[in-house]
């Protein structure tokens, strides 16, 4: 991938099992052309706000969505969503929550804060990618973002 290319989708999960099934499924839906994976709160925020340089990440290339994880190491997801929705800059980047939790304070707390959708993961490979594939069309290919 070139500086010049922009990435489609951050994956911010630090289970290495859920992102080798999110990659996987994104691969089989083919929407994995451009995407970077961060492992925890903090490397999600320095990208996304630009703190830190990542290899071919320019600030002015903001994902076309996030795939976000609740429980992550150093910050975690509520707080992530939190600062996504607290900066102008990223205000209106899709954030999908995609956890392991069915906690209903995590839903409704995730939806307060400005969640564009709230997914459970689901434990077979099948559901998981049907998930995936469905909400990267949707997100990637049908969705209307305003323009910058």
């Amino acid at each position: 991938m070139n500086e010049s290319t922009p990435i489609e989708i951050l994956i911010v999960e630090d289970n290495e099992d859920d992102l080798n099934m999110t990659l996987r499924a994104l691969r089989k839906a083919n929407l994995a052309n451009h995407m970077h994976v961060v492992r925890d709160g903090a490397e999600a925020l320095a990208y996304i706000h630009g703190t830190v340089e990542f290899p071919g990440h320019k600030l002015s290339h903001l994902p076309k969505l996030i795939l976000l994880d609740l429980k992550l190491p150093k910050v975690d997801g509520l707080e992530v969503l939190k600062r996504i929705r607290n900066n102008p800059y990223t205000l209106t980047v899709p954030v999908v929550i995609m956890t392991s939790s069915k906690e209903q304070r995590d839903v409704v707390e995730s939806y307060k804060l400005g969640v564009n959708s709230y997914i459970v993961k689901p434990v077979n490979f099948e559901g998981f990618a049907a998930a995936v594939q469905q909400l990267g069309l949707y997100w990637l290919l049908l969705n209307q973002p305003p323009q910058p």
